[in-house]
């Protein structure tokens, strides 16, 4: 059984501040089963954006996974900008999470 997306999110949250990091909610999406988007801010102009993993990466257990949604390690901000405003417009029920973070820690793993 999967982990309600709210309550994962607010794991993930709480995480990300505990190891000294900054985590914002950006958009709260479907408390259930709502795709939860994370976007990792290095805070010198690149960034990452990961997004649920595909179905076949899935393992049996439940746990969320999650994979970069481009090839480069990392991007501009306003590439990722643009892309969750296309992924907003296409499942209004999605969630962003925003992690501030120097070293690039997704905290996903």
């Amino acid at each position: 059984m999967r982990l309600r997306a709210d309550i994962f999110v607010a794991a993930l949250i709480r995480r990300v501040e505990v190891a000294g990091a900054v985590a914002m909610l950006r958009r709260r999406g479907a408390a259930e089963a709502g795709a939860i988007f994370v976007k990792v801010d290095r805070l010198n102009g690149t960034a990452a954006l990961f997004a649920p993993a595909p179905q076949s990466e899935i393992a049996d257990d439940g746990a969320r996974r999650f994979a970069r949604v481009h090839k480069e390690d990392w991007i501009a901000p306003g590439d990722i900008e643009a892309r969750l405003k296309r992924e907003r417009d296409f499942d209004p029920d999605l969630w962003i999470v925003e992690i501030e973070d120097k070293q690039g820690r997704s905290f996903l793993d």
